[in-house]
């Protein structure tokens, strides 16, 4: 019997500890680099309920347990985003932010520059405002 198993974007990134590691220097980014502020100012004081959303979200995102959908329901990214003003900048700070944060994570460099493409694709559709 053939096995035919395919390796996930969780399980390249390196799974759990990896994942939360990816997002804790996130929002250590976001919470500290002065290019940052714009989308700082869009979440509350505490960052710990959006580490943990974001962490569950990118779980099931890149292939691994679907812990957003198990507790919040599907995503809708753009309809939970909506409330806030998310322009080219506030999508580009987002970026700076992810993009610091994977440079970090031991990966393929391949991988990485996919991974970041992809991520902005998908932080580019939560642009909701002219610049």
């Amino acid at each position: 019997m053939i096995e035919n198993k395919q390796t996930t974007p969780y399980e390249l990134i390196g799974g759990e500890a990896v994942l939360l590691n990816l997002v804790e220097r996130f929002y250590f980014f976001m919470d500290t680099l002065p290019e940052a502020s714009g989308i700082r100012v869009m979440h509350a004081g505490d960052l710990s309920a959006a580490h943990h959303k974001l962490f569950k979200f990118l779980s099931g995102w890149l292939g691994g347990p679907n812990l957003f959908i198990q507790e919040y329901g599907h995503p809708r990214l753009r309809q939970r985003h909506i409330a806030f003003a998310i322009d080219e900048a506030a999508r580009d700070q987002w970026m700076l932010c992810m993009n610091k944060a994977l440079n970090e994570i031991t990966m393929d460099a391949n991988f990485r520059e996919n991974l970041s493409q992809t991520l902005q694709q998908l932080a580019s559709h939560m642009i909701n405002q002219d610049n």
